[in-house]
């Protein structure tokens, strides 16, 4: 019998936005030599949601579970990802979400406050005032913090 192997064309990112007392949640890290400023959330798992992508995302980052409150935006143009060896398209999906709880994990109000070890990751709470796409590392999140700052409503008040 023949063994299926997968083949992955594309690199499913999903990523939350986290707003709590009017607040985004953002996570500096610093990877593959580079510094970057991003939303939390990462790589869609062969079998998995989206949905469920991003719970465990947040559990494995944040250590907190989250409530997915809605859809709010998905990559529609070609994007390269720039993250594998292999050349790929990336396809991001961002959901508004928020914590079950009050916030359990470290936040901090320094950007990248961390050694620059690999792997370094710092995460903070940031005014939508203080919002502004070229904070952003990658050029999907600057698009969706872009449409944050049009309509800021739409996120900010469903908390």
């Amino acid at each position: 019998m023949n063994e299926i192997k997968p083949c992955f064309p594309f690199n499913i990112r999903v990523y939350g936005l986290i707003v709590y007392q009017h607040k985004l949640l953002v996570t500096d890290e610093y990877r593959l030599q580079q510094y970057m400023t991003k939303f939390p959330g990462g790589g869609l798992e062969y079998g998995e949601g989206t949905l469920d992508c991003l719970k465990r995302e947040c559990l494995e980052e944040i250590g907190q579970e989250i409530e997915i409150v809605k859809h709010y935006y998905t990559t529609d143009y070609f994007q390269p990802s720039l993250s594998l060896p292999v050349a790929s398209q990336l396809i991001s999906i961002y959901y508004v979400a928020r914590l079950t709880g009050s916030p359990v994990f470290p936040t901090t109000f320094r950007v990248f406050d961390f050694d620059p070890v690999d792997q370094a990751q710092a995460f903070r709470w940031v005014a939508l005032q203080e919002l502004s796409p070229g904070d952003f590392t990658l050029p999907v999140d600057r698009k969706v913090i872009g449409m944050i700052l049009k309509n800021p409503g739409e996120l900010f008040d469903l908390e």
